[in-house]
């Protein structure tokens, strides 16, 4: 019954209207399949689900144009012995619990989140060493959405944000003094 009324309708329409028709009801697919995906369990929620087809592409591009406007910022503090043990403090107490440290094992929270948090205290020139300034200021103090990463624009001062990117980003070249204070035991 129902395709008969609806072959009756579309020999009815002029092949313009046909083609008009055509792209309202395709234009109403996307999203409508997309609600009954999500509606029906589909969409990976859990911390161990895949992601979704050019999910990470995506997110990276929105990230990167997001950090790209910060990314020429210079640090207005400089990297002095201080600042750099200041900010070892700070990521001791705010960062190692997911990111780690070089003499640690991961630990039970960051075993536990997807995207898995990324090693940023290092010896050697990867990671974040090579990363600007302001692209380790924008990220601690802004956060990344759906990582886990949160920001710390309103729980760090902008001194200390600073101290711990100068921390990241000199990480494999640090005072010994500075070395021994992020492979003490926190406590």
């Amino acid at each position: 019954m129902i395709r008969v009324m609806l072959r009756s309708l579309l020999a009815a329409l002029d092949p313009m209207k046909k083609l008009f028709l055509g792209l309202v009801v395709g234009f109403c697919m996307v999203p409508l399949t997309a609600f009954i995906f999500v509606k029906s369990g589909g969409m990976p929620v859990a911390t161990k689900g895949k992601p979704l087809p050019f999910e990470r592409f995506l997110a990276q591009v929105a990230l990167d144009a997001a950090v790209n406007r910060e990314a020429d910022r210079s640090s207005p503090i400089e990297a002095t012995e201080a600042n750099l043990a200041a900010g070892a403090k700070i990521y001791k107490t705010q960062c190692m619990v997911c990111h780690g440290s070089t003499n640690r094992e991961p630990t039970a929270i960051a075993l536990g989140m997807y995207p898995k948090p990324p090693p940023l205290v290092r010896l050697d020139k990867k990671g974040v060493t090579d990363d600007s300034a302001g692209e380790i200021y924008w990220k601690a103090k802004n956060g990344i959405r759906l990582t886990g990463m949160p920001g710390f624009g309103e729980s760090l001062s902008e001194t200390e944000l600073w101290q711990v990117c100068l921390l990241l980003q000199h990480a494999h070249e640090l005072p010994s003094s500075v070395g021994k204070l992020l492979s003490e035991p926190t406590n």
